[in-house]
């Protein structure tokens, strides 16, 4: 692969810790040519400094764009200050992108979307994180040639995403904010190392598990490999 379009769906807490060291890697140790798009229509507010930084106030895309433009002069760098949604998801997600969906764990509804969305393409790669206080997964979907390597977001082992109907969440970009389980950065952190992880095996054509579990407090760390 001589270029990646790379997707970051969520500019929060998860986001916030994944991006300077995907920027970084992709600038100096990577020779592909990469467009880096940042996805989120959330405003950053000093109430989110626990666990996001922000040099400024504004929307999340915009504002850590600008930030990143500053450091990685070698990255084509751009901000969708919107939220994905079942009208923009075919706008956002095309063929040959890898995506990764940093949303808070309550969209559940954007994660079937990125899911359905996938299924539709020939070539995808979908990283998707979420955790709670101390314990969090990843799930990879990675689409070849209009086959499934690995399964889809939505599978009979997460119905929540299958099948989100009564669950209790605003849609995006509705303007109703959603009260979230406390997280802690350093669980953020976590997550987002898996999920780069996942991202390199998948550039080394290594990436052969579904999803990746994690306890921060036992310090478990778990892949597993789904039967297709």
């Amino acid at each position: 692969m001589k270029s990646l379009n790379i997707k970051v769906v969520g500019v929060g807490g998860i986001g916030c810790c994944l991006l300077p060291c995907l920027a970084r890697y992709l600038q100096f140790q990577s020779e592909r040519n990469v467009r880096l798009t940042l996805i989120d229509g959330d405003t950053y507010e000093p109430r989110n400094r626990e666990r996001q930084s922000f040099q400024a106030l504004g929307n999340k895309a915009i504002v850590k764009a600008d930030e990143l433009r500053q450091e990685f002069h070698g990255l084509s760098m751009h901000a969708e200050p919107r939220y994905l949604d079942d009208k923009n998801v075919i706008e956002f997600i095309r063929e040959g992108d890898i995506v990764f969906s940093c949303v808070d764990s309550k969209f559940i509804r954007t994660r079937k979307y990125i899911s359905d969305r996938a299924l539709e393409l020939d070539d995808v790669l979908i990283i998707s994180g979420g955790n709670e206080l101390t314990h969090g997964n990843v799930r990879f979907h990675w689409r070849q040639s209009g086959k499934n390597l690995t399964l889809p977001l939505a599978n009979k082992y997460h119905p929540e995403v299958e099948n989100p109907r009564g669950v209790d969440e605003p849609m995006p970009g509705c303007g109703v904010r959603v009260k979230s389980e406390p997280q802690i950065v350093i669980m953020n952190n976590l997550v987002a190392s898996i999920m780069l992880s996942g991202f390199y095996a998948f550039l080394e054509a290594k990436l052969d598990y579904d999803e990746v579990y994690m306890d921060m407090l036992t310090g478990n760390v778990r892949t597993v490999r789904r039967k297709r």
